[in-house]
């Protein structure tokens, strides 16, 4: 039996860059969270040691700073696709670049009704994300932009029921036709070639998305957190020609009604305990039929 190294990789995790643009009295703001992962010829390092061919990981992490002067941040995925190009194009033993990015809004602090030039509260209802893959050289060369949102709460009081499910010895759990629903949702959705482009607006397309989870979330009848998963990556799809795959992860935050018979206190509905765990994930893959699966664009 022979024991060998079967894969490897390594890169810079949770470098926090925060960019100012100052060239005028009103200031902006990009505050990122990156994180840099290369493969390629690498394996010395591990089996005897050499590191002639590894470039550090502090070096990795001064390009993502540099970067955000040299290059700029109009978009979180044109800042990960210089990066990702730059390590695959420019470093030799590199063959294959991926490139996390977790974005965090703010907004401006309002001074005597206006909007102060240069104070910010930290805000936004969730955490923006983008992975760009690079691999290969030449016109062999892949590249794949993941975009995504975490952490996106969202929660309706009612249109949404949850009946004539399958049930055995051990099913407590009682119907109903009318239920609180409340998620905190995960969603990544990859762009095809087209988007790839100089000019592509990236944050044009993260609100469309955005948009269409919430008028699904918020419109559909639901009969079930998997129906509505699947009508607001549909929707996604729809709504934005580029993207072509969306992948979603809910997690059910459960709301039960609170018993307040025992005091005599009628309850119609109207005071519920928020159980947040053990929880129900809920997780759906919704494509277009007409373009291959890309599974280095999944890859970490």
């Amino acid at each position: 039996m022979a024991v060998v190294l079967a894969g490897h990789q390594y890169g810079k995790a949770e470098n926090r860059v925060v960019r100012f643009q100052r060239d005028t009295p009103r200031h902006e703001i990009v505050d990122l969270n990156v994180t840099s992962t290369l493969r390629g010829d690498f394996a010395d390092a591990y089996l005897t040691g050499d590191q002639s061919k590894v470039l550090p990981t502090d070096s990795q992490k001064n390009t993502m700073y540099s970067y955000a002067k040299e290059k700029g941040v109009s978009s979180v995925e044109g800042y990960a696709l210089d990066l990702a190009r730059h390590f695959v194009d420019d470093v030799d033993p590199v063959h294959g670049a991926r490139i996390d990015v977790d974005s965090y809004a703010w907004t401006r602090v309002v001074v005597d009704g206006h909007d102060h030039d240069h104070t910010w509260t930290r805000s936004g209802s969730e955490v923006r994300t983008a992975a760009v893959t690079v691999a290969g050289e030449g016109e062999a060369q892949q590249t794949h932009v993941v975009a995504g949102l975490k952490d996106f709460t969202v929660l309706k009081s009612t249109g949404s029921e949850f009946k004539d499910f399958l049930t055995d010895a051990y099913t407590t759990l009682e119907p109903t036709e009318d239920r609180v629903m409340a998620t905190s949702l995960v969603a990544q959705w990859r762009y095809d070639a087209t988007c790839l482009a100089d000019g592509f607006d990236f944050d044009a397309a993260y609100d469309a998305v955005k948009r269409a989870f919430l008028t699904q979330f918020a419109t559909l009848h639901s009969f079930a957190l998997q129906q509505t998963l699947w009508h607001m990556g549909k929707a996604a799809i729809e709504e934005v020609p580029g993207v072509v795959e969306v992948r979603l992860a809910a997690p059910n935050k459960h709301h039960f009604l609170y018993d307040l018979a025992r005091f005599d206190v009628p309850n119609a509905g109207e005071v519920f305990h928020a159980d947040d765990r053990p929880y129900g994930l809920i997780q759906a893959v919704v494509a277009r039929d007409d373009v291959p699966a890309a599974p280095l664009a999944w890859e970490r």
